[in-house]
């Protein structure tokens, strides 16, 4: 005899019903099962320069005020790069990755939520922002400004200990520990979005920094220098916050061309005849801008000659957002007279993020949903850990865009 779906679902509510008139309860749903933890843990670890190795160390005891998180991803960032090509921070041996994200397998008992007060268990999946020492004057006067303390750090930059081995995302297991951590619950992102979320806080809080000379309105006609990730996903965040009339330049013509995908006005590639040259470039940025040149700029590139053209594109009373040095790459030379002063510039810069830009960025993921925004074309390439040397040097011959760890890829 068959029995169709509403049959059995009858025959299941009676059995149900006897057993509650019988004073039996109905049977608890199963718990869900802790998560199996290994022994011990694998890491990428950099022990000299343009050498990582895989190690693996024991998994220690979790503390009272720690998180044990098993890794599902992490982006490549140019620090990493830098990092990796010359030590010029001299963390070495270190555990790099910090654009990371995974499960949470284990919680310390003190544990209850994530830095913005929401609940936090075994299973969520995590984020780990910046460290702040709470102690110099930064954070005692401007708690807000937690990007600029003294003493920053964020897992994926700190230096491997005798203690705590599991530092950076570039490994199997991410242990987060000591004071002044913060971390976010991050559900209700997948994990290409989760990959993407501290690049994207790069250029959220860039943005903020851009909206506070007033510039940034929907008519505004802003200009892109580098569309690398950074300058790329800028481009997005751009796109989200309404700007429409977006220049970008570069020399790739695939990057170039993800660029106008995204909603990018016009592209100006320098490596062109009809842009080859400084003068030639500002030419075509000032046809598209009624002859002034843009409103605003975003250098992305961290080249010091481009740092030094991109006050040439902008408009007498235009502004520019530098945020492409954060490592030292050296000087660039500009005239005061003619760059800022003539032209009254209103000039930021822009240093990584606060722990705050964190909760607006997983708004403007769920935005690029919304309006359609193609972000997760920026990953392109994925390596496992046991590949990330060439991972490294995918990404310095801008072969792809986002390149990513991803366990078992």
């Amino acid at each position: 005899m068959e029995f169709n779906a509403s049959q059995i679902e009858s025959v299941v509510r009676q059995i149900l019903d006897q057993m509650t008139e019988k004073g039996a309860a109905a049977p608890a749903p199963a718990a869900a099962a802790s998560p199996e933890i290994p022994k011990t843990a694998h890491v990428a670890m950099l022990t000299g320069v343009r050498k990582i190795e895989v190690k693996e160390y024991p998994i220690p005891p979790v503390g009272d005020d720690e998180i044990l998180v098993r890794v599902e991803g992490c982006g490549v960032c140019g620090t990493d790069v830098h990092e990796w090509k010359g030590d010029p921070f001299g963390y070495i041996p270190v555990v790099l990755g910090h654009e990371g994200t995974g499960e949470v397998v284990a919680l310390g008992k003190n544990i209850k939520c994530d830095t913005a007060g929401k609940p936090l268990k075994v299973g969520d999946k995590i984020v780990t922002s910046v460290t702040k020492c709470g102690e110099c004057g930064i954070c005692r006067n401007h708690p807000g400004n937690t990007n600029l303390c003294d003493k920053q750090g964020i897992f994926g930059l700190i230096p491997d200990s005798s203690d705590y081995h599991l530092n950076g995302w570039f490994a199997d297991y991410l242990l987060i520990h000591g004071t002044g951590a913060t971390y976010f619950n991050v559900n209700g992102l997948d994990v290409q979005e989760r990959m993407l979320l501290e690049l994207a806080t790069v250029c959220v809080h860039a943005l903020l920094r851009g909206q506070s000379t007033g510039l940034l309105k929907f008519n505004s006609k802003v200009l892109l220098q580098g569309c690398g990730p950074v300058g790329l996903m800028m481009l997005c965040v751009l796109r989200a916050a309404g700007i429409n009339h977006i220049i970008a330049v570069d020399g790739s013509e695939a990057r170039l061309a993800l660029a106008k995908e995204i909603g990018c006005k016009t592209i100006i590639n320098f490596k062109e005849s009809n842009a080859d040259t400084l003068e030639k470039r500002v030419g075509l940025v000032k046809a598209v801008t009624d002859g002034m040149g843009a409103d605003f700029a975003y250098q992305c590139t961290g080249a010091p000659a481009a740092a030094a053209d991109v006050y040439s594109y902008i408009r007498r009373g235009g502004g520019l957002c530098e945020m492409g040095f954060f490592t030292n790459n050296g000087d660039c030379t500009i005239n005061p007279h003619l760059a800022l002063c003539n032209k009254e510039i209103n000039l930021v810069g822009s240093w990584d993020y606060t722990a705050q830009d964190y909760l607006t960025t997983m708004a403007f993921l769920k935005q690029c949903r919304e309006m359609n925004i193609p972000i997760k074309k920026l990953i392109t390439h994925s390596f496992p850990l046991d590949k990330l040397n060439e991972a490294m040097e995918v990404n310095i011959a801008q072969k792809g865009i986002k390149v990513c760890y991803v366990p078992n890829c």
